[in-house]
């Protein structure tokens, strides 16, 4: 595959970044014989808070196939990542080194471990790199430059690669070091990994597609922190389902009682300009009908079955009820493209979490019928891996926040500099 500059094209609701086919360098079409590859990956994975094992090894699956390419190549590897939010020292719970046996497990070989990500000992250890040899270096932000985009201290970590191959799209909306300003020391050697091919090849499939039609679900706690977001998905789908707890904001405002269910009584006002412009547009916009209420936010909490309008003061809506579930599920399986973001409730606790299993199996069928689905964001990540549906839809997105700038049409700084001459 070979891709060209970014481009802006102007799609009906935004300007998105388009990559265009030409003859610029990909992992595709370069030949790593002989040659280490600095590999900037996103294994900011969850670990046990006691035996800091890997729990979630999603990130690091997704980077494998990358990793392979390079060593089935003749090329040597070194990773560098940042895991967790160190105060810029090092923090023995945030090592990287704990993540080494799942890496080994996915890879199927030894790695090896540099205890800095910069330094002498460091940079010998990947300079003495043979062909088939992959080495992991210590977690970036254990230095304050990192964050900063330390044109210094990129041009340290430059030092271990002879190209530079960006496949953190967690990352890529960060200009970071590491993700974005490293890459001017390699002019002619700079590149996607598969994972970023596909993250965003997966965006432009859902928003750039003459398929129809394409539903939106959009989940989660806050209205506030996903306005952008909506606003600029009416402009394209054709159904939108609203889950989560913001969806009681939307049921104040259209003059329901909610009890005591989280709302936002400063974005009922924007909640109903959505509901306007979303029936001006001809879209679809879904509310549940009913919820499963709780008297206290506990996985022990008394529960009852009410409309989402009426739910009595003193109860808080966690999770959507069964008619909510129907209604969604026949708006899913009808739809030829999906995009999911955000839970329904409170899936974490088994009590409320049926909503939610009950559309990542709809979005599952709707896969298995024919339909391109795109998964993305922390919660909903960890809901179809949860119910283990991540192998049933077509594509689940490694960075939730990443992919969101994207679909909203920002410019991320790490796929511009990338594409950037």
């Amino acid at each position: 595959m070979y891709y060209s500059k970014i481009t802006s094209l102007k799609i009906n609701f935004q300007t998105i970044f388009v990559l265009k086919l030409t003859d610029m360098q990909t992992i595709s079409s370069y030949n790593f014989e002989g040659k280490r590859a600095l590999i900037r990956v996103d294994f900011n994975v969850p670990l046990d808070k006691v035996t800091q094992e890997v729990t979630d090894a999603t990130r690091i699956i997704a980077a494998i196939s990358t990793i392979k390419k390079v060593l089935n190549g003749g090329g040597s590897v070194v990773l560098m990542s940042h895991l967790g939010r160190p105060k810029n020292i090092p923090e023995d719970h945030l090592s990287l080194k704990n993540i080494v046996p799942e890496i080994e497990k996915q890879l199927g070989q030894k790695i090896q471990f540099a205890s800095d990500c910069i330094g002498d000992r460091a940079f010998e250890k990947s300079s003495n790199l043979k062909a088939g040899e992959v080495l992991l270096l210590e977690n970036l932000r254990f230095h304050q430059r990192e964050q900063k985009g330390d044109a210094g201290f990129a041009q340290l970590l430059a030092k271990h690669g002879d190209v530079y191959i960006n496949d953190a799209f967690g990352t890529a909306h960060r200009a970071h070091a590491s993700t974005t300003i490293i890459a001017q020391f390699f002019p002619n050697d700079k590149m996607f990994g598969y994972l970023i091919e596909k993250e965003i090849e997966s965006v432009d499939k859902v928003l750039n597609s003459h398929q129809k039609p394409l539903t939106a679900i959009v989940g989660g706690a806050k209205v506030s922190s996903k306005i952008t977001i909506i606003t600029k998905l009416l402009d394209k789908v054709d159904s939108l389902i609203i889950g989560g707890g913001m969806a009681y904001t939307f049921a104040k405002a259209l003059g329901g009682n909610v009890g005591n269910s989280l709302i936002e009584n400063d974005f009922l006002e924007t909640a109903r300009e959505i509901m306007v412009k979303a029936k001006s547009k001809g879209v679809r916009l879904l509310i549940p009908i009913d919820t499963i209420a709780a008297d206290e936010f506990s996985a022990a909490a008394a529960t009852q079955l009410c409309d989402t309008s009426a739910i009595p003061d003193g109860w808080m809506g966690l999770d959507i009820g069964e008619k909510a579930i129907v209604a969604f599920t026949d708006e899913i399986l009808h739809s030829k493209l999906i995009l999911w973001n955000g839970p329904m409730g409170v899936f974490e606790m088994s009590k409320f979490q049926e909503g939610t299993k009950a559309i990542a199996y709809a979005v599952a069928e709707a896969t298995k019928n024919g339909a391109f689905s795109l998964v993305g964001g922390g919660d909903s990540v960890a809901a179809v891996n949860l119910f283990e549906l991540a192998d049933a839809v077509s594509h689940v997105s490694t960075g939730g926040g990443a992919m969101l700038e994207y679909l909203e049409g920002i410019q991320l700084p790490g796929i511009a500099a990338i594409l950037n001459d």
